[in-house]
């Protein structure tokens, strides 16, 4: 009898510890809800417009160029990750705002020869993809909205580094495209007399952006 009693204090200890062990593994759903594998969030930035601006430069009477700016406009960043590979990035421009230091130039700019400003207020971009090709260069690739025909566009991209100053963290980016006038329906022109034109097609774009963390 007393071996019999022995037998089953000795199975009741081992079924106990077995228990034990078995029961202290975390379960694969747990593991992978460990906080320290969670996937970072992206993070949001913002223009910092005091920084900022938003320039354009086309040809005028084939020999010189006329340069303008918008001085109304807004964007966002979101990213993850710490090299904007995974940067989603929008961007719109006030029509309205537009100046070239020329106070008749401007109002015709905004009138239907050009962009429209009364039908269509904001010229809009958004980004598809945000590609690091090294040494601080990036090809931005989106649609690009001005009046109602949205073409994408590539932008070639700088970017200047992130600093922790002026009470925030700032990164900052240097972008350049050309785009023709003529596919946004943008198509006022005349003729000059020597058979050139007032002015030209192309319409070079640059944008110096100062993001700020939000």
């Amino acid at each position: 009898m007393k071996k019999i009693l022995i037998v089953l204090v000795a199975a009741v200890v081992m079924v106990a510890s077995f228990s034990f062990t078995t029961g202290s593994k975390p379960s694969p759903k747990a593991a992978a809800l460990n906080p320290g594998q969670a996937s970072q969030s992206p993070a949001k930035w913002v223009l910092d417009k005091t920084h900022t601006n938003v320039r354009f430069s086309v040809s005028h009477l084939v020999v010189s160029d006329v340069d303008g700016s918008f001085k109304s406009f807004d964007g966002s960043m979101t990213a993850a990750k710490p090299d904007f590979s995974d940067a989603v990035i929008s961007f719109t421009a006030d029509v309205a705002s537009i100046n070239t230091d020329n106070e008749n130039r401007d109002k015709h700019l905004q009138s239907d020869d050009f962009f429209n400003a009364a039908k269509f207020p904001q010229i809009k971009f958004v980004s598809k993809s945000f590609q690091p090709l090294g040494d601080n260069k990036y090809k931005l690739v989106g649609d690009l909205t001005i009046r109602d025909i949205t073409k994408t566009v590539t932008f070639d991209v700088t970017y200047g580094g992130t600093v922790n100053a002026m009470g925030g963290t700032h990164a900052g980016f240097k972008a350049k495209t050309s785009i023709n006038r003529f596919d946004y329906n943008l198509k006022w022109n005349a003729a000059t007399e020597a058979g050139g034109v007032v002015v030209g097609k192309e319409v070079e774009i640059t944008l110096n952006i100062d993001m700020k963390k939000a």
